[in-house]
């Protein structure tokens, strides 16, 4: 079997990204196993970053503990030797076998098992710029700093990215629109060219946009193409997130796949990549 890493369509590669480190859908989240086998195949793998309370990254999605691992509380209050010791759980809040990563923990297995040419593990911060101070920026540059042709960081509070990126100056860097005071303007006027516009403004320096998939097939039916400008950029589209791979999602994606996006999250690669080939 394929693995299921891009579709070719019409002399244009998609990748499919392994969202919040799944192959199928059936896989626990975050699991250091599934991230090194993504890595490993060449991939397109995401994780998520919450900070903890030795200024430094978990990789986590959540900023309680409750339903991803075995702990209780806040991350942001848990220091970094409890975080260790916690499990992850499954999808349905079973106890795994493996345990929470930090950020300098996955670096170190990068490191230790370099990923393969053209692999790229999207770092997606949670957090906003109010969250950092100067100790969390420098750990994060100091564990970053070796493996950073591996990464790229992504977020939707652009001030945050800018912070973090300037101490790693080789990381690439994201940016998702598709929050706060953006997002209110365009529900607001359904200005689609200048919500793309903005966020080009916002981060001239991105290699990737994310945006909900959602989005880009409602400026589609409103006549405007939000693929092209930031192709016309020079930059890629992130096109998220495909839950589960149904008949209708599979209509949205065949839809994603002739506006030529880049890449496509989804919890189920492996079947979405099955259902599409098949």
């Amino acid at each position: 079997m394929a693995h299921p890493l891009h579709i070719d369509r019409n002399g244009h590669r998609t990748w499919l990204k392994w969202h919040r480190a799944r192959r199928k859908v059936t896989d626990p989240v975050f699991t250091g196993t599934r991230i090194l086998e993504g890595m490993r195949l060449g991939a397109s793998v995401e994780v998520d970053l919450v900070i903890h309370a030795d200024h430094g990254c978990a990789v986590l999605h959540n900023f309680e503990l409750d339903k991803e691992t075995t702990g209780t509380g806040l991350v942001r209050e848990t220091s970094a030797e409890v975080l260790r010791s916690l499990h992850l759980r499954d999808n349905d809040g079973a106890i795994l076998p493996d345990k929470i990563l930090l950020l300098e923990d996955l670096c170190a297995l990068l490191a230790e098992q370099p990923p393969q040419q053209g692999a790229l593990l999207q770092l997606d911060f949670k957090e906003e710029l109010a969250a950092l101070d100067a100790q969390t920026i420098a750990n994060f540059a100091k564990s970053i700093g070796p493996v950073a042709d591996a990464f790229i960081l992504s977020g939707g509070d652009i001030g945050a990215i800018r912070a973090l990126s300037s101490a790693v100056p080789a990381l690439k860097t994201g940016y998702d629109p598709c929050y706060g005071e953006s997002l209110a303007r365009l529900q607001a006027t359904g200005d689609f060219a200048s919500f793309i516009g903005d966020a080009l403004i916002a981060a001239p320096r991105a290699d990737m946009i994310y945006l909900a998939f959602e989005l880009v097939l409602s400026a589609q039916d409103a006549g405007f193409d939000i693929v092209a400008p930031i192709h016309a950029a020079g930059k890629r589209i992130d096109a998220w997130t495909i839950r589960q791979v149904t008949p209708a999602s599979l209509e949205q994606v065949e839809r994603l796949l002739a506006l030529k996006v880049d890449q496509i999250t989804t919890d189920d690669p492996e079947g979405l990549h099955a259902a599409l080939l098949s």
